[in-house]
């Protein structure tokens, strides 16, 4: 099997470490393990619990009870329909690593989460990528989505809200990709890790799960919920897709952390006040970040409306590693190329930071592009 290199993953293992200002993190500033406990009403009970726990695999698939909690996240799954993987590039990956054979058809989004693309691509697919375009503000087009399925699509991939754009499906829109992948008889897969984090209160987006008989939706603890280090995800799909993932989910994982399932399982029960918290950051923050944007004659962007990232077009004649490289020399500011992405002229932000973060790290980005403006002249 050959795959190329993870752009992105790459770009965040080499620098983030060392970031003083890292607004590259796409996750919503992450909560700490007493933050956490501290949702609970009995906060000393809930932590006394945990230390008398046998330290075994736990439950295979997940426990019944995060399993149920999962489910209700959705208007139509089960637990029957929730397979617990490790974080949702598990889910992804194992998804994909079981629906998807050689010579099948694969369409995707692009640009998005490359794993997305590149592991059915590596497993011998055809992948046909559906463009998102800034003058499009990053929805696909829906015609050019018809004309590139066939009778031989096996899997339409989708991810809503987009990384990295922020752009948002709604149910409309979403029912005609649905009905488009029912045309031809295909999955229809959506990750959906940043879902809920709109911008907006009064947005109807369901789950691709909800919509289709044969939807797929992937999730995880990691960046609604601001636990990626638990490192839990999940797959809610029909059950005899469930199974199939499961069959092969035993050659890679016996079961996931019995403690970060205790954890997460405790932060879906606390839903109400985890959501809250995230909302109260991704609104505040990217109001902060249009902001910025206005007042920066070298910088545009389509204004995300959901997720916690966005697309930051610069005015400078530089490659965007170079750009983001001499930033990270020059202050510590930390963005991520657009090269990433397939997406020259252009960084992604992470705007789901701590707002102190956010704003101290805006204005060392602000710092640079004076100083580009004075190198051209």
């Amino acid at each position: 099997m050959q795959i190329k290199p993870f752009k992105v993953e790459e770009w965040m293992n080499a620098y983030e470490m060392e970031a003083v200002y890292n607004i590259a993190e796409t996750c919503v500033d992450s909560l700490t393990l007493r933050e956490l406990i501290s949702f609970s009403d009995e906060p000393e009970r809930f932590l006394q619990s945990l230390v008398d726990r046998k330290l075994t695999y736990g439950h295979i698939e997940g426990s019944p009870e995060f399993r149920e909690l999962i489910a209700g996240l959705y208007q139509t799954m089960k637990p029957d329909n929730v397979l617990v993987t490790n974080g949702a590039i598990g889910a992804n990956f194992l998804l994909l690593y079981t629906l998807v054979k050689p010579g099948d058809e694969v369409i995707s989004v692009h640009p998005t989460y490359q794993q997305i693309y590149e592991v059915p691509r590596s497993f011998g697919a055809t992948v046909k990528l559906l463009e998102l375009r800034p003058e499009n503000n990053f929805l696909p087009d829906l015609d050019e989505l018809r004309s590139l399925v066939t009778e031989k699509t096996k899997l339409i991939c989708i991810n809503n809200p987009n990384n990295p754009s922020g752009s948002l499906m709604e149910r409309e829109m979403l029912q005609q990709i649905v009905d488009i992948a029912r045309s031809c008889g295909a999955y229809l897969f959506c990750d959906e890790v940043y879902r809920g984090l709109h911008q907006e209160e009064d947005v109807d987006v369901p789950s691709i799960a909800d919509l289709y008989e044969k939807g797929i939706s992937t999730s995880s603890m990691s960046k609604v919920f601001s636990l990626a280090g638990l490192r839990l995800g999940w797959i809610a799909a029909p059950e005899d897709v469930i199974k199939q993932c499961f069959q092969h989910r035993d050659y890679t994982t016996i079961s996931c952390g019995m403690l970060d399932d205790i954890l997460a399982s405790h932060a879906l029960r606390n839903y109400d006040k985890v959501m809250a918290r995230s909302l109260s950051i991704v609104r505040t923050n990217a109001k902060i970040l249009d902001e910025w944007v206005q007042r920066e004659p070298a910088i545009s962007y389509v204004k995300p409306r959901a997720g916690t990232t966005a697309m930051l077009k610069y005015d400078f004649d530089i490659p965007s590693e170079q750009f983001c490289i001499d930033l990270f020399k020059a202050n510590g500011a930390f963005l991520t190329p657009g090269s990433c992405f397939d997406l020259e002229g252009y960084v992604r932000i992470g705007y789901a930071c701590g707002t102190k973060v956010l704003q101290d790290g805006l204005e060392k980005v602000s710092e640079f592009l004076r100083t580009l403006k004075e190198t051209e002249k």
